[in-house]
């Protein structure tokens, strides 16, 4: 996919597949292209990834036809045009908790290059564009997209007034957050919890908005799709090699008599 036909099947309700990819390596695309996924999601909101390592991640999904999502560090409507500029068919932005930062976001991925007052008075509504500009980037940024992390308990309550913001193309739960948001940190089957899931597929929807939550669990995955998510942003690079290799390595000292050193297992990205 591009970021156009990523918005079309977001929007549309049709099931999209992405994980996070957090190696740089040369030979890492070469595996991921092999996977049948429709995007890859790129962070540097936890990652040490610099402007020119994000870009030329970017740019090497974009050519396999993984659209490149790239989650910029906090809300910044200048840090999404960067990350645009380097590559990136869409935007995740993290922690919104405000209808007003979605709008401001919505303005950099959907309107740019206009900044300043200019785009202030088209977001609010008290200048139309012109014609020709209206045209002119609409067509310079069909291919970017915009998702938004809800990840806190302000953010359910102001939640109807973020997805009335119309820029939004999907939006991404971040569970960690938001159990520790809810106060009951990483309970991911707590009713509340799943009270809270099943709001945000149900309103998002309701929206036109595509809605997924990151996860490293297939069976939430499951449970999820299966109550309306069409988002199936699953685990990621580091967290599946993680899992795969402490299993393995536990049963090869099982089946030696080598019960080894207990490790954790939880990887947090």
């Amino acid at each position: 996919m591009n970021g156009q036909e990523l918005i079309r099947a977001l929007r549309a309700g049709q099931r999209v597949y992405g994980t996070a990819i957090y190696s740089p390596s040369p030979i890492w695309p070469r595996v991921v292209g092999n996977l049948d996924l429709d995007m890859v999601f790129i962070d540097t909101e936890h990652t040490p990834h610099d402007r020119n390592t994000v870009s030329w991640l970017c740019n090497t999904y974009a050519a396999l036809n993984l659209a490149p999502v790239v989650r910029i560090p906090a809300p910044d409507p200048y840090q999404a045009q960067m990350a645009l500029d380097g590559g990136a068919h869409g935007i995740i932005v993290p922690y919104v908790e405000y209808p007003e930062q979605a709008q401001a976001l919505g303005g950099a991925v959907k309107l740019g290059p206009l900044k300043g007052d200019r785009l202030g008075a088209a977001l609010d509504g008290e200048q139309a564009l012109e014609p020709a500009l209206d045209d002119y980037l609409a067509k310079r940024n069909a291919n970017k997209a915009l998702f938004i992390n809800i990840e806190s308990v302000p953010a359910l309550e102001r939640l109807d007034d973020i997805l009335s913001v119309p820029y939004i193309d999907c939006v991404l739960v971040g569970p960690n957050d938001l159990t520790c948001s809810l106060g009951i940190p990483e309970q991911y089957d707590h009713p509340d919890f799943q009270e809270a899931i099943h709001t945000i597929i149900r309103k998002s929807r309701a929206n036109n908005i595509g809605v997924g939550i990151h996860h490293n669990f297939a069976h939430h995955q499951i449970e999820w799709i299966k109550a309306g998510a069409n988002m199936v942003m699953h685990s990621s690079d580091i967290s599946a090699f993680n899992r795969a290799l402490t299993a393995e390595f536990k049963t090869i000292r099982a089946a030696t008599d080598d019960v080894g050193q207990i490790r954790d297992e939880n990887v947090h990205f």
